[in-house]
């Protein structure tokens, strides 16, 4: 799928499962972004730093959380050969996942659709590493892509996660960014 390039910034509106704002700025490889928001009564924001190769795979990503708790931080690291760790700690669980996907964001919906050929009708199995936003916990999340539509200003994909029992129709602009996430963000610029 041809995609346009990604714009140097863009912002979301979170609302639904939680109440709060997301900015982007992209850049050659880079995604730096952030989201601050209210979630069932806590107050957080989440803060990521992802670098990608040129199939758009995970190779680094750098996260900082704040809550009235108190700040974290995790690093992730994924090799060449699909080995992830974790603040330095091998996690085989997550080998074989070439994405990072943050529970805070809309963004990392467009890992997966800048790398994959996806066809129409046809389910991409498109596992990743999640990032929780509250504490910053890193599980492997099953997840599923389908192409539905098509055309010169976007994209729709049926979107299905196994490990959250939940499923949605997810609309991306021409460049791959999510545009529309059901009860989760819309795309404000």
């Amino acid at each position: 799928m041809l995609l346009s390039p990604l714009p140097t910034a863009a912002s979301w509106t979170h609302r639904g499962v939680r109440v709060g704002f997301e900015v982007l700025f992209a850049g050659a490889g880079r995604l730096r972004g952030r989201t601050s928001a209210r979630e069932d009564g806590s107050i957080w924001y989440v803060g990521y730093d992802i670098t990608v190769d040129a199939d758009w795979a995970t190779e680094s990503v750098h996260a900082v959380n704040s809550t009235v708790s108190g700040d974290l931080e995790v690093v992730l690291t994924r090799s060449p050969d699909g080995r992830w760790t974790v603040n330095g700690v091998a996690r085989p669980d997550l080998d074989g996942c070439r994405d990072v996907d943050f529970e805070s964001s809309a963004v990392t919906n467009t890992l997966p659709v800048h790398r994959l050929p996806f066809v129409p009708g046809t389910a991409v199995d498109v596992p990743a590493a999640f990032v929780q936003a509250e504490d910053l916990t890193v599980v492997r999340l099953e997840q599923r892509y389908t192409l539905t539509s098509s055309g010169e200003h976007g994209h729709v994909f049926h979107y299905e996660s196994a490990t959250f029992d939940f499923e949605c129709e997810l609309t991306f602009d021409a460049s791959g960014l999510v545009l529309d996430y059901p009860g989760i963000a819309t795309r404000d610029r």
